[in-house]
């Protein structure tokens, strides 16, 4: 039985003070340890809640970025530099063969001869200009004439191969000299091989620009918006052809020839 001392303070029967504490000062619990708990929980709450966060971040990312299509890659991919003593490979969709370009055929409708029988023929804006300039290039006392206007691809195919296996020649060799079928300007109805009337022996010859034919062309062709297809050293690699001639005075035979070839001005004949 506890007593009561003289200090007013509870003892126990033995005497010792302290050993009966009130009940209620010891199921109260220690508050260091409620603070301790709450710190953790508060901790391990952040970590995971930073965790769910990041997780919900990176998932609306990857629905919302923008995704990479071909077309994309292939834009940003470096475009090949362009040679200056060839065919720009992505001129004309990447059509050229042996230094030539794919033109397409002048349709029957739109041919008129340019000479006295009447089998060259032109476009007809092209065989205007070509009369003009043949009775302009007399009336300076020169004879031009005209050897060969438009040629069919299947007619430019018999030139082609024929002419090759007779010559023992291989298609670069021929190539050189003649156009693979399809690949002619003459087709276009815009070309004309020119000789001189008072030399024929010069005809298809390089010796030709020693004639007043040619030296006369290259005097008063471009007012007639008339051209040397292949001068010395072009940009094709076509051989050297002083006879060869085309029509550039309309917009669609302008396109034709300097559209397929994609040429920088620096390129362009003079």
């Amino acid at each position: 039985m506890n007593k009561v001392g003289f200090s007013g303070q509870p003892q126990s029967s033995s005497g010792e003070p302290g050993d009966d504490i009130p009940a209620a000062l010891r199921d109260t619990p220690d508050l260091g340890t409620k603070v301790r708990v709450r710190t953790q929980v508060l901790l391990i709450g952040g970590v995971v809640g930073f965790v769910i966060l990041a997780l919900i971040s990176g998932f609306l990312f990857f629905v919302t970025a923008p995704k990479k299509t071909a077309d994309s890659q292939t834009s940003l991919a470096p475009t090949p530099p362009e040679s200056s003593n060839s065919v720009n490979p992505q001129g004309n969709s990447g059509d050229a063969l042996l230094g030539h370009l794919t033109y397409p055929e002048a349709p029957e409708s739109e041919l008129a001869p340019i000479n006295a029988n009447g089998r060259i023929k032109m476009r007809k804006a092209a065989a205007e200009k070509f009369q003009a300039m043949a009775q302009a290039a007399r009336s300076a006392g020169v004879i031009l004439v005209p050897i060969s206007g438009f040629r069919s691809v299947k007619e430019q195919e018999q030139l082609f191969f024929n002419v090759s296996a007779q010559r023992n020649q291989t298609p670069a060799q021929r190539a050189a000299l003649s156009a693979p079928p399809g690949h002619s300007e003459h087709h276009t109805g815009y070309a004309v091989d020119i000789g001189d009337g008072a030399v024929p022996a010069t005809n298809l010859q390089t010796n030709f620009d020693n004639t007043k034919a040619y030296q006369w062309l290259q005097a008063n062709a471009a007012r007639f918006s008339f051209e040397m297809s292949f001068p010395k050293d072009n940009v094709q690699g076509v051989s050297y052809e002083p006879w060869h001639w085309r029509y550039v005075g309309d917009r669609n035979s302008l396109e034709t020839f300097y559209k397929a070839r994609n040429l920088k001005p620096a390129q362009i004949p003079q």
